[in-house]
């Protein structure tokens, strides 16, 4: 028997298929889609709830959606001199 490779596509965040996708915590670190750098940190403030995500089956995913919010939530406006 001939062993047969199985390629999977990877959705790009910017594209409309992108909305429909779910995203692994691991795959999420692995393309810096949050500012986590361990995969283990973003899963423990999962468990916490700090972060945006969702638990389908017991397994953390993420959204579009959740990375959107997750990004807002710690946007900072830039600092404004006065004169």
């Amino acid at each position: 028997m001939k062993a047969t490779k199985i390629v999977r596509r990877i959705a790009d965040p910017s594209t409309d298929e992108a909305e429909f996708r779910r995203w692994t915590p691991e795959e999420v670190v692995a393309r810096q889609l949050l500012p986590y750098r361990s995969v283990r940190v973003l899963k423990e403030r999962c468990y916490r709830r700090e972060v945006h995500h969702h638990r389908d089956g017991g397994r953390i995913t993420f959204t579009a959606e959740d990375l959107r919010r997750q990004n807002e939530r710690h946007a900072v406006k830039p600092f404004a001199r006065t004169a």
